[in-house]
């Protein structure tokens, strides 16, 4: 029996994409509480806390992208022709902070501001684009012989842009939380307060996509509570709020450093597991399959190969690079 290769690629893309939205979400969400903060030595110390690893932490994207090429050509040229400009507005805020995350720290005290708003902007509108793209997905995209038949804008409508804002709310949770595991003193408990204001935000963003969500589409709705996928789909929910109580109680322990950054992990694994128990196995929905959109198999085959190779080094850079920076990070103290 022959190895599936449209699964196992399927497979490595969303591991791909989950490693990005856990590891860069952080980061993003650090711009978006960038002017919840006052004094220039917080605002130091905020990015100090991912300025070792916040580019590395990127190349989880760029493998998502490179795979869904490699694996699945029909879906890469679909979803491009469908999503075009929420992608690149995805991408300009992407270069909007990536630079000022650099010329930030070379500038003098008080041109520092412009690079503030940079960062922040840019922060904000990768981040809202992303999600416009995620909802835009969930939604469909129209297919006729393999090519995209919608138009530029049906991205535009109510259903993406909520879910914009609640990619915002759920980065900006991932870096408070991070900044509870990171910092210390007066920064520390401020975000100890914003994490427990936006975890309740977050439960209610959830909770609106998950009626939204199957009442909008017939398909989704019949996948939810089809013999035998309601058996995995039954616990989330449950998953969901105990996660959240537990979020909450540790936020109000100040001995509590790390676990409230571990359970809005698991919180955005848990929204993520939800996405794919709805959307398997198309990769286009509402009904094109992975394996009516993959490539050759001698093409697969051959990427796969690379791939074996590379994620593992992925993987070894990232944890040490985590290693190496660990421990909280004080005024004074940085990267730069």
């Amino acid at each position: 029996m022959g190895i599936d290769l449209p699964l196992v690629w399927a497979i490595i893309i969303l591991f791909g994409v989950m490693m990005y939205v856990i590891m860069d979400g952080f980061d993003l969400g650090i711009g978006l509480l960038f002017f919840a903060v006052d004094p220039k030595e917080d605002r130091d110390v905020m990015m100090n806390t991912v300025a070792p690893v916040w580019d590395g932490n990127e190349t989880w994207l760029v493998l998502g992208g490179a795979g869904l090429l490699v694996a699945f050509p029909v879906a890469y040229a679909v979803i491009l022709s469908a999503l075009y400009l929420p992608l690149v507005l995805m991408l300009v805020g992407l270069i909007f902070r990536g630079v000022a995350f650099e010329f930030r720290f070379k500038v003098p005290g008080g041109k520092r501001r412009v690079w503030d708003k940079s960062f922040a902007g840019g922060s904000l509108l990768a981040t809202f684009f992303q999600g416009v793209t995620l909802g835009a997905f969930i939604d469909g995209v129209k297919v006729r012989d393999g090519n995209f038949a919608g138009g530029a804008f049906d991205w535009l409508s109510p259903f993406p842009m909520f879910v914009g804002l609640g990619l915002v709310v759920a980065y900006a949770l991932l870096g408070s939380t991070w900044l509870v595991m990171k910092t210390e003193g007066a920064l520390q408990a401020r975000m100890r307060r914003a994490s427990y204001r936006l975890s309740w935000l977050l439960l209610a963003v959830i909770a609106v996509i998950s009626i939204w969500t199957p009442l909008a589409h017939q398909a989704i709705l019949d996948r939810w509570f089809a013999w035998p996928r309601i058996v995995w789909f039954a616990p989330v929910p449950a998953l969901v709020l105990a996660a959240t109580w537990g979020l909450q109680s540790s936020l109000r322990r100040e001995s509590t450093h790390a676990l409230p950054f571990m359970l809005t992990l698991a919180l955005i694994f848990l929204g993520y597991s939800g996405l794919g128990i709805s959307l398997w196995p198309n990769v286009l929905p509402p009904s094109v399959s992975i394996w009516e959109a993959a490539g050759p198999p001698q093409s697969l085959g051959f990427a796969l190969v690379g791939a074996l190779l590379i994620i593992p080094m992925i993987l070894m850079y990232t944890a040490w690079s985590y290693w190496v920076f660990r421990g909280k990070v004080r005024h004074g103290e940085g990267y730069h």
